[in-house]
């Protein structure tokens, strides 16, 4: 009986070290994966302001922290989970999903490029609906958290797979401080970047210094530059995650771009021909998913 005992402490003992170890091994691990999902998290940034442009300009905060708690709502309590309970299950699954999120972000891409190139005669006045502030800010704060939520699950999934071979608890550590981290930074840019003209401003108006105010109107002026850019950054960046999530589920695909990659020495040509290909493939595999929606819809109503 006392051996026993002793024993089973002994085990206990062994699977504490284990833990701690594996415990200790944390903060390696979050830098190992931030740095893996750097990609993604750069198109996230990307992407959200365009959200919240054109809105009131007083309510740009609000906006960005209901699509910020939103965002980490989202990953704490059903993408994190889902990644834990799949990768014990079924971790076949996981890999469809995210190729289905993908085929969104690329739907949703041709849509946001579709709509910059139709011309503005061609819209018609009498077939446009009038909504109110409210309404335009809930569709757009709507949009923005369902875009956060595929790009977030890649974030997850990249996450999960780093930490795959770990504890169950060191996995669910490192998850939830990935995803608690990652939301700071995006829509703490975020709401710098949105608010980058009224600190423009601010300093132009109050700063006792020349040099600070000039800089400070250089700011208000070139901010609605620097935001269509961003918006253009973050269309072509749904295009491109959106086409490379499918491409990692496709070996043959996943192979070619990494031959393609391999086969150009420079690193910064053989990364832009990558992320290129990808958005053009998005582009067009979002075409192929906007025209089947419209016939769908075409044989609903007939």
């Amino acid at each position: 009986m006392a051996t026993g005992l002793l024993a089973l402490l002994d085990d206990i003992a062994a699977l504490v070290k284990v833990t701690a170890a594996s415990l200790d091994d944390i903060p390696t691990q979050i830098a190992k994966t931030s740095s893996k999902v750097s990609g993604v998290v750069i198109d996230d940034a990307a992407v959200t302001p365009k959200y919240v442009v054109g809105l009131d300009p007083s309510r740009e905060l609000s906006i960005i922290w209901q699509i910020a708690r939103k965002s980490l709502i989202n990953k704490l309590l059903f993408i994190a989970p889902a990644a834990l309970v799949l990768g014990y299950f079924a971790p076949w699954a996981i890999t469809p999903i995210l190729m289905l999120g993908g085929s969104y972000l690329c739907f949703e891409g041709y849509e946001k490029v579709h709509s910059m190139l139709v011309k503005h005669d061609e819209v018609h006045t009498d077939a446009l609906e009038l909504i109110t502030p409210e309404e335009l800010e809930k569709i757009r704060v709507d949009s923005a958290v369902r875009t956060d939520l595929i790009l977030s699950a890649e974030i997850i999934a990249i996450t999960y797979a780093t930490v795959a071979e770990n504890t169950f608890l060191a996995k669910a550590i490192v998850l939830g401080c990935v995803a608690l981290g990652i939301t700071v930074a995006v829509y703490g840019f975020v709401g710098l970047v949105v608010k980058a003209d009224d600190i423009g401003l601010h300093m132009a108006k109050r700063s006792r210094f020349g040099a600070v105010r000039a800089f400070g109107r250089g700011l208000v002026k070139g901010m609605p530059g620097f935001l269509k850019l961003l918006g253009l950054i973050g269309t072509a960046a749904m295009l491109w995650v959106g086409a490379e999530i499918i491409a990692h589920g496709i070996p043959m695909v996943h192979h070619a771009l990494a031959v393609l990659q391999h086969a150009i020495p420079e690193p910064t040509l053989a990364w832009l021909a990558k992320v290129t290909l990808c958005a053009v493939a998005g582009l067009a595999l979002g075409a192929v998913i906007a025209q089947a929606i419209n016939l769908a819809r075409m044989l609903r109503k007939s």
